[in-house]
């Protein structure tokens, strides 16, 4: 903030006037008025700019609530995804091995915190053949690459 004064001044700027943008009492930011003459701002001038402020916090308001949107949108959808592979995952470990989906994903779950490894990480490379189903099972050796 304090290299902003001497730019300003550098600019020819000198006076500043600050209206708050707010969403009710939060203030969110301001609206700078600058001008090149010292003066106090005539109230219809300062209701102007706060008029103007107003629209401006309603834009930014708006613009965060569709980011946020959006965010939780990707968010759903990982985890829509994640789970669609883990439960394929499970049809794999339970046809192999002849046991239900909820056995399947106790084997799934155990290994992966046995292992600390991402459930839906270790999913994928069952899915894929990179880990077994065979090395889910309690008593299983684990296999190293090549094997």
């Amino acid at each position: 903030m304090a290299a902003v004064a001497p730019a300003a001044t550098e600019s020819g700027f000198r006076t500043v006037h600050a209206l708050p943008m707010r969403l009710r009492s939060q203030v969110i930011g301001a609206l700078n008025l600058f001008h090149t003459e010292p003066n106090v701002l005539a109230p219809a001038v300062t209701n102007l700019g706060q008029a103007m402020a107003d629209v401006a916090s309603i834009g930014l308001i708006q613009e965060r609530a569709l980011h946020q949107q959006h965010v939780l949108v990707d968010q759903l959808h990982t985890a829509l995804d994640s789970r669609v592979i883990i439960e394929q995952a499970k049809g794999v470990i339970a046809e192999r091995h002849g046991i239900d989906p909820g056995e399947a994903f106790t084997l799934l779950r155990g290994y992966a915190r046995n292992h600390n490894q991402r459930l839906t990480e270790l999913a994928a490379d069952v899915i894929h053949g990179s880990t077994s189903a065979t090395e889910l099972l309690p008593s299983a050796p684990a296999s190293t690459p090549g094997e």
